[in-house]
């Protein structure tokens, strides 16, 4: 069995070991002894599968021993609302041990070519995550710091040790480091991260959230982490309209020696300032995203 994700045609994605070799241009010679032609590994190429992966078999779940298309259409059936929540459940991905080939129906052990008619079950194959995949134009790859497969190539990707999970490498050496990052739910859906099949965007403070979540959070004029309140931008503009406005509203002069104390959840600091209806100012960094202690 392979020790990585490979391609069902011969090209190897991370350093893997193939399950069979490429014997001529038109001849495979299977791991189980078969000479099978490519026209062969190649029938019902893109024709079955579901609404999350392209592929020529169906797994059986080891929890339940059920069968479903993937691991995503057994947890969507297994979690849904009309299901008791003591017998909701997800799937173990690494612990799939038998596959049934989409073409012949033959149930069998985990492998990329069926071991009866000889066609290949996924172009892309990772024996790891028992990964089968026709669509290789998402990139997948295996990351063996997240023990899971991830699209997008690995190339365009690196795996930050503390935080636990892969970032874009544009964020290489640019990104704070939180322990387990990704290893959480949404702050907004409660999707967990880790295993998210939607885009994830590490914010300035470290914290992950989704990128639909976030835009949402924008559309509501929401601008900071839902997790530790820290701003998500840029905000001297907005400091500085807020500045004219406390300005132009001059607080009744029974006020004028009222004071309380802040606590800015931009850089951590605590001040006292004088009562105002319309916001604090942070001493230090200058940040009205502050809170009364």
């Amino acid at each position: 069995m392979a020790s990585m994700a490979i391609d069902c045609y011969g090209n190897p994605h991370i350093e893997p070991k193939a399950s069979w070799e490429r014997v001529d241009s038109e001849l495979q010679l299977c791991s189980w002894g078969k000479i099978t032609t490519s026209e062969t590994l190649r029938q019902g190429y893109l024709q079955y599968g579901c609404t999350h992966y392209r592929r020529r078999c169906r797994i059986r779940a080891p929890c339940c021993n059920e069968i479903f298309s993937c691991r995503h259409c057994h947890n969507e059936a297994k979690n849904n609302i009309c299901i008791d929540h003591k017998l909701r459940h997800d799937m173990p991905r690494h612990l799939v041990k038998k596959v049934i080939c989409s073409l012949c129906e033959t149930e069998q052990e985990v492998g990329q070519v069926c071991k009866n008619c000889g066609v290949c079950m996924g172009k892309y194959f990772c024996a790891i995550c028992k990964l089968f995949d026709d669509d290789t134009s998402k990139d997948q790859f295996h990351c063996h710091g997240c023990g899971i497969c991830r699209i997008g190539g690995s190339n365009n990707f690196f795996h930050c040790e503390k935080c636990s999970c892969c970032y874009s490498m544009a964020l290489n050496n640019h990104h704070p480091c939180v322990e387990r990052a990704m290893h959480q739910d949404c702050p907004v859906c409660f999707e967990y991260l880790f295993e998210s099949m939607n885009d994830v965007i590490a914010l300035p403070c470290g914290h992950t959230i989704h990128k639909s979540c976030l835009e949402e959070m924008q559309q509501h004029y929401q601008y900071a982490c839902p997790i530790c309140s820290k701003s998500m931008y840029d905000m001297s503009e907005v400091w500085e309209k807020l500045d004219h406005e406390v300005a132009a509203t001059p607080m009744p002069s029974h006020y004028d020696n009222k004071m309380v104390w802040i606590l800015c959840n931009d850089c951590g600091s605590k001040s006292e300032v004088n009562y105002h209806l319309v916001a604090h100012k942070c001493l230090d960094c200058n940040s009205y995203n502050t809170r009364q202690t």
